[in-house]
């Protein structure tokens, strides 16, 4: 029956079995790999069972792995041709690795997930039936609807983060919209013409444009090991301010202009009410109103400093021109 649907949805949307490309960002997962390999070749047979797909690789991209990943998927690989893995010089982070998961895939649509079994592989199956349904839909999002095996602060944390993105970013990033998105191969070339320092992924994609869809899922807690992003640690405040605050909005820059304002009223109607006391003789010497005068100035000028010092950072790491990720060696991949 499900065969019959999706050659119906794919007649009218006029797109094709598509060759699928998943990118695995990963670093030391050793735990969860040979699960993860196992639910996604289960998913993909089913997906070429409903002619979904006519074929498929899985490129993982390691990140410097400290631990037996690297060996256990070459393990996986031994009598299979749909394992590809890319091996970076050094740590360089999630999204770059994404990125060049996305320079090797060679895939009309491409998937790119974690590697930690929170978002399951199984709901690939929903993307694609949810692709092929329209001819126009270039992206889809998963979007969810629950995290288990997260604190409430954790969660708490995100929505405010969410909330800020999308009051002062120049672009909609849907909310609790993360990284597990199908994109066609149009959007990917897209994707890869941005040569920005510390690319922010879901920006980005948001960004790009064209029709994009969502589909809701409950995030499941990690199969195995522990989580290597800590609600408020230094990774994820860094990639929340100098990739998605300082690429996607000047608004920073704005609230510093805002903050000068303010100091220069403030300063005026000070002078206004000294020069009044003058005058008329009530003049008192002290240090009371000076002090306040002098901290708040001097707290508006360290702050707007610090705004304007993200955005200098962020051209000085640009007009370096350096790359974003620079590749070791690759396994079952022709070589970019």
């Amino acid at each position: 029956m499900a065969p019959s649907d999706n050659s119906s949805n794919q007649k009218s949307s006029g797109k094709n079995p598509v060759y699928l490309s998943i990118v695995f960002s990963f670093r030391n997962e050793e735990d969860v790999l040979a699960e993860l390999v196992r639910r996604t070749r289960a998913v993909m047979g089913e997906a070429a069972r409903k002619h979904l797909i006519k074929d498929h690789q899985m490129i993982f991209v390691n990140d410097a792995s400290s631990d037996n990943s690297l060996a256990l998927l070459l393990d996986l690989a031994v009598g299979h041709k749909d394992i590809g893995i890319v091996n970076m010089s050094r740590t360089f982070g999630v999204a770059p690795c994404v990125m060049a998961g996305l320079a090797y895939a060679k895939g009309d649509a491409v998937v790119y997930l974690d590697a930690d079994l929170q978002d399951p592989p199984e709901l690939i199956i929903k993307m694609l039936e949810e692709y092929f349904g329209d001819a126009e839909l270039e992206v889809v999002h998963t979007v969810r609807k629950s995290r288990q095996g997260e604190s409430k602060f954790k969660l708490l944390i995100s929505r405010a983060g969410y909330s800020i993105l999308n009051r002062f970013t120049n672009v909609l990033i849907p909310p609790e919209a993360g990284d597990f998105k199908l994109l066609s191969r149009r959007v990917v070339d897209h994707i890869l013409q941005f040569k920005e320092i510390r690319p922010f992924m879901r920006g980005i994609v948001a960004w790009v444009g064209f029709k994009q869809s969502f589909i809701p899922y409950n995030r499941e807690p990690r199969f195995a090991g522990k989580s290597k992003f800590f609600v408020l640690g230094r990774k994820v405040i860094s990639n929340f301010l100098n990739a998605a605050i300082v690429n996607f909005s000047s608004v920073p820059l704005q609230i510093a202009s805002f903050c000068g304002l303010s100091a220069i009223l403030v300063d005026v109607l000070v002078v206004i009410h000294a020069l009044f006391q003058k005058f008329t003789g009530q003049a008192v010497g002290g240090w009371t109103a000076l002090m306040i005068v002098i901290l708040f100035i001097g707290g508006v000028q360290l702050f707007c400093l610090g705004m304007i010092g993200l955005y200098l950072n962020s051209v000085h790491e640009q007009t370096k021109m350096r790359p974003n990720y620079i590749v070791s060696s690759t396994f079952g991949l022709k070589e970019k």
